[in-house]
């Protein structure tokens, strides 16, 4: 499964950039919308683009419509949940389109939340840890018979807990964190070691108003203050049950969201790059996601081309 190894990272790995945009608002505008807003991403300078399975778009077709719609521009899963295709099919998917798409294309696998994984998909949700390995495993093992893609199919995982991000070292090409801090970063980084792939998300709001930032990003993170596996790695960083109760303190919104301008927010994706992260997908936090964030993504590409090359490109 590791397309690594000691030569250094995966080719569709490089491609990634040091920032690219994670977004599930293309998936809300009609496909031809969807597609010239991928070309000018790719124009403003970003390197990839993360998009996530849900009950919108199916996840691989997503993928090649916006592959097909760009040049160089790479595509990854933030994540594909392990619960919505077999392991074969899911294999057979990340060759089809690796190959179709030479070094464009990146798997970020996850095992989701209980309560979509049996509410809405219907399936048994099992052990993480134990269900995730096993899918790795039978991955590996899975007959595919099509053209194998030329620069490798690699593979990261959704992770927060040391557990999984050791998984992700050992059976996997790196990790995906989600909603994390660039304390994390610097955690999983040492768990990881020099050859594995660290990109975790990070969510902006470009609002230099703090009470407007903070709703905007509370309206967002609600979710994520419901969820078991995020309060215990939200703890496990240092953050107290009156950090994490009812709508979240201050202290923790602005921990998990950059807010600000563009240049604020570029020092907090700056700060997991010097944390030991290889890439850092930007989410934009917007009150209506069915308005499409370009002049926040104008202003964050702007931000970034202000800074040396070597800051956020390798």
């Amino acid at each position: 499964m590791k397309e690594g190894g000691s030569g250094g990272l995966a080719a569709p790995l490089r491609g990634l950039g040091r920032v690219g945009v994670w977004t599930y608002q293309l998936d809300l505008q009609p496909a031809s919308v969807a597609r010239e807003t991928a070309a000018e991403l790719e124009e403003l300078g970003f390197g990839s683009i993360w998009v996530s399975d849900s009950v919108r778009r199916e996840l691989f077709s997503n993928v090649s419509l916006i592959l097909g719609a760009t040049r160089n521009l790479s595509v990854a899963t933030g994540i594909a949940n392990i619960y919505s295709r077999d392991a074969l099919t899911m294999a057979a998917g990340q060759k089809t389109i690796a190959e179709a798409f030479p070094g464009r294309f990146v798997l970020g696998l996850g095992v989701g939340h209980r309560l979509a994984v049996e509410g809405i998909r219907g399936r048994h949700y099992g052990p993480p840890l134990a269900t995730m390995r096993q899918y790795l495993e039978s991955m590996a093992k899975a007959p595919y018979q099509g053209p194998e893609p030329s620069t490798g199919a690699p593979t990261i995982l959704a992770a927060l807990g040391p557990k999984m991000i050791e998984l992700g070292r050992d059976l996997a090409d790196g990790i995906h964190p989600y909603h994390t801090t660039p304390q994390h970063t610097k955690a999983a980084r040492q768990l990881l070691g020099d050859g594995a792939f660290l990109a975790p998300e990070q969510p902006v709001v470009f609002e230099t108003d703090a009470g407007r930032a903070r709703a905007i990003a509370r309206s967002r993170l609600k979710n994520t203050l419901t969820q078991p596996n995020y309060l215990r790695n939200l703890a496990r960083l240092g953050f107290s049950d009156d950090d994490l109760s009812g709508i979240g303190s201050d202290h923790l919104i602005d921990s998990l969201v950059a807010w600000g301008s563009a240049e604020a927010v570029f020092g907090r994706i700056r700060e997991h790059l010097d944390a030991g992260a290889d890439h850092v997908a930007v989410q934009v936090l917007v009150p209506d996601d069915r308005v499409l964030p370009i002049d926040q993504w104008r202003a964050l590409a702007r931000a970034l081309s202000q800074f040396d090359a070597t800051e956020v490109s390798r």
